[in-house]
């Protein structure tokens, strides 16, 4: 019993816990969470893989049952749960889960809709080539052992490791302060790269990227990066990478078409994608979809039924990408233990390098280990060719001497392990005592042991040879359905903006505004002398023909432009809503018109005071409620005119009834401002303008008649001039509409 057994000691409850939470922390760093850079497995997984291959679940044994593998492994090798480590076994074998699978699994190892596997005394397993790769050499002292947990058995601390399992299937795990998401690639891209980086130990990120494109998923997606994101993600080991499902547009009856998902993003569960789209099509949160559909057999096949046929294909998946696990972003997070005990963020080119130098220690360990299997068997062979001419004297000691090993060793001069091979030797093993067959065999293995010993002096040769071991394992899994890349990788998506037009359904309208601001819309386009009701002593303003998916334009006579989506104008053969609910239009201003403004038009707007300017369509757009200044007016002053600025001159007439044409350059164009004078009054204002083609006349409307004056030489002059009287028959109304 310990001389301090019973004694109680203080400790400051801080102190006690740090060094227990220390503790545990470091265990599950260590013991649970990360992956060892060199073979890419958590303990777990790699307790699993050795237990198998001593119960020789090879692939060409049969299967055995997964009870019988979780419980090898609990009681030998891992002190934890059955459950944890049949889910560690089943995830090795889904191949939607391991991009190279380890684990051969024979029975219902789950699905990606997200089932759960049978239970495990009803599933079988067995281990993959793949699996054979990683353990190639552990019996060969290629790694180190230490004790299990109980001291009984003996555990390999890392596995040798010839398929670059951590970049090719990739590690996730949560520990304490600090995780790890590691995406799949494809072994065969990041074997070249491993033969690159061997060939070139100064190659840079961006050059091993040329040959390992970016990660590789078992359920395939497209990745939508740039180059410079994945290049910084793979430098750094840190970054976050967009995925994105991948779809098609197929026709379907009566014109309609749907889209249809074949590939989701990685680690997303169909079932729940599904289940996540059909609530947001519930809450009318998407609006383009009307239906979604799985119709998945042993492919992905998800059907996305739009609203109608004139939805914009590539719109409707920006809303979905948008809303739904369609796009999902993996995170990048190479965190890893190096040397075995360190967690560490590791770039592409640190993680390749730690693999390469593992892969060089083994070869170092194995041509050791079987060196000396060589020597010991040479030795053996040395003291077989010593008595192979004296088989009768070697049976007579044996026979009739009372210490035949040392007799043996003072008549031939063999040592101990010769005399004690010949001593062991079974009588119908002497049959095969051929001279002509020991001395090939001795050739044979002194040219190996040369062989191996040149190796050993040679680090050039040493490369050269871990070249050829990554070689055959890029052409045996870097080809073939297995080997072949599943995820595309395309440029950085553009964002597709998501307009008010593309979330309605695009149907012609009439919005119809009354002179005491009450708006609303009706279904067609409405003719001229239609019969519409409104309020008592009201009628109508404007009546504007329209698209549902159009924005429209109101201007004030405050001289601000505020933009109305139509499908948000209120439906129906009632009043409508007043404007002043829609917009922050004060009471004492007015509408000046309400029209739908074209972006590559240009506009003349001019103030009462007859001030003005040029104004791009682009500008005529607000996204506030409040509006935007298009013309600043002073007290007393108006906005009265928003005309389109097509021509090359510009006709003036104002209150006054004087008319003044002059070139539409000496306007100037600007998105904003009070303007240039256009005419000269001494009283009065501006009542209309016109932009025209001098060469085509002047034209103005009487009635439904129009005409039309070609000598305008006395009216032209240059801006801000008084102007003349008009030529007989200019409308009384002083306006060129008429």
């Amino acid at each position: 019993m310990p001389d301090d057994f019973g004694q109680v000691e203080d400790l400051a409850l801080s102190n006690a816990l740090s060094e227990r939470y220390l503790a545990y922390a470091l265990s599950t760093i260590m013991s649970r969470s990360l992956p060892d850079v060199r073979d890419g497995l958590k303990p777990v997984h790699r307790r699993l893989i050795y237990g198998m291959h001593q119960l020789k679940l090879d692939p060409r044994s049969g299967f055995k049952k997964c009870a019988r593998v979780v419980g090898d492994v609990m009681g030998k090798f891992h002190p934890h749960g059955d459950s944890s480590i049949y889910e560690a076994l089943v995830r090795l074998a889904q191949d939607f889960s391991s991009r190279f699978p380890l684990i051969e699994g024979q029975g219902n190892f789950g699905n990606i809709d997200g089932d759960n596997a049978a239970a495990m005394r009803y599933t079988e397993s067995r281990l993959t080539e793949i699996a054979e790769y990683l353990l190639r050499g552990i019996d060969e002292d290629a790694v180190d052992f230490r004790a299990t947990y109980d001291g009984e058995e003996q555990e390999p601390v890392v596995l040798p490791g010839a398929f670059p399992n951590l970049l090719a299937n990739g590690a996730s795990g949560i520990a304490v302060g600090m995780a790890t998401s590691i995406p799949p690639h494809n072994a065969g891209e990041v074997c070249a790269a491993a033969l690159h980086l061997i060939a070139n130990p100064e190659a840079t990120t961006a050059e091993l990227l040329a040959h390992m494109k970016g990660p590789d998923f078992p359920t395939g997606g497209e990745l939508v990066e740039d180059e410079a994101t994945i290049l910084a993600a793979y430098e750094t080991g840190r970054g976050s990478l967009r995925t994105r499902a991948v779809w098609a547009k197929e026709p379907a009856k009566n014109g309609t078409w749907n889209i249809v998902v074949t590939e989701i993003p990685y680690q997303v569960q169909k079932s729940r994608l599904v289940e996540q789209i059909a609530l947001l099509l519930g809450d009318k949160k998407l609006p383009l979809l009307a239906d979604v559909r799985d119709e998945s057999a042993e492919q992905i096949r998800l059907v996305l039924e739009p609203k109608n046929r004139s939805v914009d294909a590539d719109m409707l998946m920006a809303s979905l990408f948008r809303a739904t696990q369609l796009e999902s972003r993996f995170s990048l997070n190479m965190n890893v233990l190096a040397d075995g005990r360190n967690p560490k963020v590791m770039g592409l080119k640190a993680i390749l390098r730690a693999w390469a130098d593992h892969r060089h220690e083994v070869l170092v360990r194995r041509s050791n280990h079987r060196l000396a299997a060589i020597a010991k068997r040479l030795e053996i062979l040395d003291g077989y060719i010593k008595v192979f001419l004296n088989l009768d004297e070697v049976i007579r000691i044996i026979r009739f001497e009372d210490k035949p090993k040392e007799q043996l060793i003072a008549t031939f001069e063999l040592s101990e392990v010769q005399a004690e091979a010949i001593l062991n030797m079974r009588l119908r093993a002497l049959r095969k005592l051929e001279e002509m067959e020991i001395r090939n065999e001795h050739k044979k293995l002194a040219a190996e042991q040369k062989g191996l010993q040149g190796l050993l002096k040679d680090e050039g040769k040493r490369w050269a040879k871990i070249a050829e071991e990554i070689a055959e394992v890029q052409a045996k899994f870097g080809a073939g359905p297995l080997g072949a890349r599943r995820t595309k990788i395309s440029a950085a998506a553009p964002m597709v903006e998501i307009v008010a037009e593309a979330l309605v359904e695009r149907e012609p309208i009439t919005i119809i505004l009354s002179e005491k601001g009450w708006i609303r819309a009706q279904k067609g386009h409405l003719a001229d002398g239609a019969e519409l009701k409104f309020k008592e002593g009201d009628k109508l303003f404007a009546m504007l023909p329209c698209q549902s998916t159009d924005k429209v334009a109101l201007l004030g006579t405050n001289g601000r432009v505020y933009t109305i989506k139509a499908s948000d104008v209120p439906r129906g053969r009632g009043d409508g809503q007043a404007i002043r609910l829609i917009i922050e239009l004060a009471n004492e201003d007015g509408v000046l018109m309400l029209f739908v403004p074209d972006p590559e038009q240009k506009y003349l707007v001019a103030s009462s005071a007859g001030r003005g300017f040029i104004l791009p369509g682009a500008e005529l757009a607000s996204e506030r409620r409040a509006g935007k200044t298009i013309l600043v007016v002073k007290p007393g002053e108006e906005w009265v005119l928003c005309v389109p600025a097509n021509g090359d001159h510009v006709a003036v007439i104002g209150q006054n009834r004087k008319l003044l044409v002059f070139p539409l350059e000496q306007l100037p164009e600007m998105p904003r401002g009070t303007g240039v004078q256009l005419q000269k009054y001494k009283d009065g204002g501006l009542s209309d303008a016109k932009v025209f083609t001098l060469a085509e006349g002047l034209s103005w409307s009487i009635g439904e008649r129009v005409r039309n004056e070609g000598k305008l030489t006395e009216w032209l002059g240059a801006r801000a001039a008084a102007g003349r009287l008009p030529p007989n028959g200019f409308p009384k109304s002083n306006k060129f509409g008429g």
